[in-house]
């Protein structure tokens, strides 16, 4: 089994992408925002790392929808 560099870091953004999750079934508005904020950004820092384009592109999409969920 090929392990991937800076795995730690890929399960604790899984953990904290879990998180905000269970923060917005509890309908904890704003703070599951901020939550999937963090961890869809560090899954754009993962897939960068990784090289996987994918990731980047889904990650960064969701950052941005967040984002400007937020704001407007």
């Amino acid at each position: 089994m090929v392990v991937k560099p800076y795995q730690p870091l890929a399960w604790f953004s899984t953990a904290c992408l879990l998180v905000a999750a269970t923060m917005a079934a509890f309908n904890l508005y704003p703070y599951y925002i901020y939550a999937f904020i963090a961890s869809n950004t560090l899954w754009v820092l993962i897939g960068l790392l990784w090289k996987e384009r994918s990731l980047v592109v889904l990650n960064a999409g969701l950052t941005v929808i967040y984002v400007v969920g937020l704001l407007f």
